[in-house]
């Protein structure tokens, strides 16, 4: 879906032209965002203004020099975007890049980093949840990987708009016990036990 920023227009591609994009990186990638709980859930179910790929922060730079020819812009701080230089390695405190193939051509990905220490992911808003990373993601059927949908949804959970409830409602049904069990502890250790969705999932344990 088309979308108009203050940047200039987003016209995301589908999850699978993006797959085919980084299919070539040596390093473990994610399509994340509402993309994500879609896949879980088995069938779209709304619009989305943009593509989200996660990638860990030690592999930054191979995504950029996957796509060498492309405009990367950093979110710096968040509110302003800045060319993300060839061979820069950024901060700590930038999580989002906006990418597009040219000047004047629509974005068509937003890169999104996170930690990880060792063999575990770590949640960014909080160092305390972590999960091994082989945790992380699922495949789709047409082999699109994408961010498991409890992680994708403790970020949601953190300020949730109207399409993140929705993804909540549709993702509930299909999270495992395991899933609702992990998403329950985290969001009531980075959110509080009060959080709204915690105390649903603790009221609807059982996948």
């Amino acid at each position: 879906m088309r979308t108009e920023t203050p940047w200039g227009p987003w016209d995301p591609p589908p999850p699978d032209e993006a797959a085919r994009l980084f299919a070539p990186l040596r390093v473990p990638w994610w399509v994340a965002g509402g993309y994500a709980v879609e896949f879980a859930v088995g069938h779209a179910f709304r619009d989305h203004g943009d593509l989200d790929v996660l990638l860990l922060r030690r592999d930054q730079l191979a995504a950029q020099r996957l796509l060498a020819g492309w405009e990367w812009w950093a979110a710096d701080p968040p509110g302003t975007l800045r060319p993300w230089l060839p061979g820069e390695v950024l901060p700590p405190y930038v999580h989002d890049i906006w990418c597009r193939p040219g000047p004047g051509e629509p974005w068509r990905v937003q890169l999104m980093l996170d930690d990880a220490e060792g063999d575990d992911w770590l949640f960014r808003r909080d160092p305390r949840i972590r999960l091994p990373l082989d945790r992380l993601g699922r495949v789709s059927g047409d082999g699109v990987p994408y961010l498991c949908p409890e992680v994708q949804l403790l970020y949601k959970a953190g300020s949730p708009r109207p399409k993140d409830e929705e993804d909540f409602a549709k993702a509930l049904p299909v999270l495992t016990a395991d899933q609702r069990a992990w998403l329950t502890g985290t969001i009531t250790l980075a959110q509080g036990a009060g959080h709204p969705w915690a105390v649903r999932l603790r009221a609807h344990p059982a996948g």
